[in-house]
């Protein structure tokens, strides 16, 4: 079977739920994709807008009342919540509002931070509303990266004829956008791993 119809006949039975998942749980980079097969005709846009949309909301609701619940509770059980309590703690009381609008553009904090709003005293309306226009201004913007890579792509040559080669090069660039994040994240944090390094050592010595 060629690519061309492996991909309408899967992604027109599965794509938009499987979209609305990763939306929910992860960032833009499933989104840049449907955007692309947005272009080639698998996908609406409005359809992977509105979608995307759905999983983004719902997701940051979902992780706001979860702070709201349990948020005792997962920050004595997470280690990661937990490292990155005090440095979102900060953000919130410096942006407030901002910080609820722009939390799932921000690696590294786009779960923890609604997590955190929600463990606070931040109103539950004002988050719903900031959360709607968040999550529809991301959808916009990361399906249409997609779909204009595509039409790009068109100008040049024939995208459904080296439309795996595409595929590869727009996964490849997400690829490399996560990995550019995780050496940065790594490389700041050599001083905290130097110091416990030197802990470790007077301790044994």
């Amino acid at each position: 079977m060629h690519l061309h119809q492996f991909l309408r006949d899967n992604l027109q039975l599965h794509g938009y739920w499987v979209l609305f998942i990763w939306t929910f749980l992860e960032g833009e980079a499933g989104l840049i994709l449907a955007g692309f097969f947005a272009y080639q005709g698998y996908f609406t846009l409005p359809g992977i807008i509105a979608t995307s949309c759905a999983g983004a909301f719902f997701g940051d609701q979902f992780y706001f009342y979860l702070g709201r619940l349990k948020g005792d509770f997962l920050l004595g059980h997470s280690h990661f919540l937990a490292r990155k309590f005090r440095k979102a703690l900060r953000l919130i009381e410096r942006y407030g509002n901002f910080v609820a609008f722009v939390s799932r553009y921000t690696y590294g904090f786009r779960i923890v931070l609604p997590i955190i709003l929600g463990m606070t005293t931040f109103p539950s309306r004002k988050f719903l509303w900031l959360n709607a226009l968040s999550a529809l201004s991301w959808a916009v913007i990361f399906s249409l990266v997609g779909y204009f890579f595509g039409a790009g792509a068109s100008l040049v040559a024939d995208a459904k004829h080296y439309e795996r080669y595409l595929i590869s090069t727009l996964a490849g660039l997400i690829a490399c956008i996560w990995l550019s994040h995780f050496v940065h994240s790594w490389w700041r944090r050599r001083p905290a791993r130097a110091r416990l390094r030197r802990m470790k050592e007077r301790h044994l010595s």
